[in-house]
């Protein structure tokens, strides 16, 4: 934030010293060329001070590009705040109700056991959206980073996607699994942040019935692959950049249909890029849905050709 404060600050007064120099610059032309001056001067001031007006064209024109930049950034901290504020709201006003329930009627156990059960549910919600923010929070400081180690991906994916089926209620066939054994160069907590908001993100714009597929794959040597895969309405290729941006989220807040905060993928590609690989993310053809890729510096323990 601080940034994107500096750079329009630092822009606006360099534009004003400008303009006061072009000002002055045009005073001393005009008083040489009524005194009669060498034209080779006032020819020379002259090719000086439309340098600066050109200058002080595409300052004011990047000026523009960075104000615009902080509008759409301030509208979407904005919808950010609505958002967040709607997921604390609406899950603390469902527990109240849940205990004021179990406080002032005698229900029987099965209930009371379905309500406990809703409960969890509630929480566990909770508890995922702290982390998204905690998550945010950290990639904004500069902390000591961990050494990097070979992780087995395939056991992080299989943990993952138990968790998230769980989460959702799915049966755990939801999420087909393609996995060869694989390592990569990173950190256990950095990857399973990145497959859970992946696999989090798949589940929950997939279709009415969702099926993800998650896969391993060589893209070239000493690079592995991870790929997941939904049967959701997939996104228009204009807009697959910017998803990865702080705060986005598509289509209208106001029409929204699905809980979150616009972090999930801004946090992935963060730590992608910290752990040296590479993200996008591509239509699947023919069929509907998204894919996601990442990749990563890794091996197929003792495998070497592609699957």
């Amino acid at each position: 934030m601080r940034r994107s404060i500096s750079w329009p600050i630092a822009l606006g007064v360099t534009l004003i010293v400008l303009l006061v120099t072009l000002t002055v610059g045009w005073i001393v032309v005009n008083s040489l060329a009524a005194q009669g001056e060498s034209a080779g001067l006032f020819y020379t001031l002259l090719a000086v001070g439309t340098t600066l007006f050109v200058v002080v064209l595409v300052g004011v024109s990047m000026y523009l590009w960075l104000s615009i930049k902080a509008v759409r950034l301030t509208q979407r901290q904005s919808n950010f705040i609505d958002s967040v504020t709607h997921e604390l709201k609406s899950p603390i006003a469902s527990l109240k109700l849940y205990l004021q329930t179990l406080e002032k009627r005698k229900l029987p156990e099965a209930q009371v056991t379905e309500i406990h059960q809703s409960m969890m549910e509630v929480l566990r919600g909770l508890d995922h959206l702290i982390d998204h923010l905690l998550d945010a929070a950290r990639l904004e400081k500069k902390e000591i980073e961990m050494p990097l180690e070979d992780v087995d991906l395939a056991a992080i994916l299989e943990r993952c996607a138990a968790s998230a089926c769980r989460d959702y209620r799915l049966p755990p066939e939801t999420v087909r699994l393609r996995l060869r054994p694989v390592e990569a160069r990173g950190r256990a907590k950095e990857f399973e942040i990145i497959f859970r908001n992946l696999i989090d993100n798949a589940l929950k714009y997939g279709g009415k019935e969702p099926a993800v597929e998650i896969e391993t794959y060589a893209p070239r040597a000493q690079r592995v692959g991870i790929r997941i895969s939904d049967n959701g309405p997939g996104i228009p290729s204009h807009l697959r950049r910017k998803i990865f941006g702080r705060f986005v989220r598509l289509g209208n807040e106001l029409e929204r249909q699905q809980a979150g905060t616009g972090l999930g993928l801004y946090i992935v590609r963060e730590l992608v890029q910290r752990l040296g690989g590479r993200v996008q993310v591509l239509g699947r053809g023919n069929q509907p849905g998204t894919a996601f890729e990442v990749e990563f510096a890794g091996h197929f323990p003792q495998m070497a050709t592609n699957p």
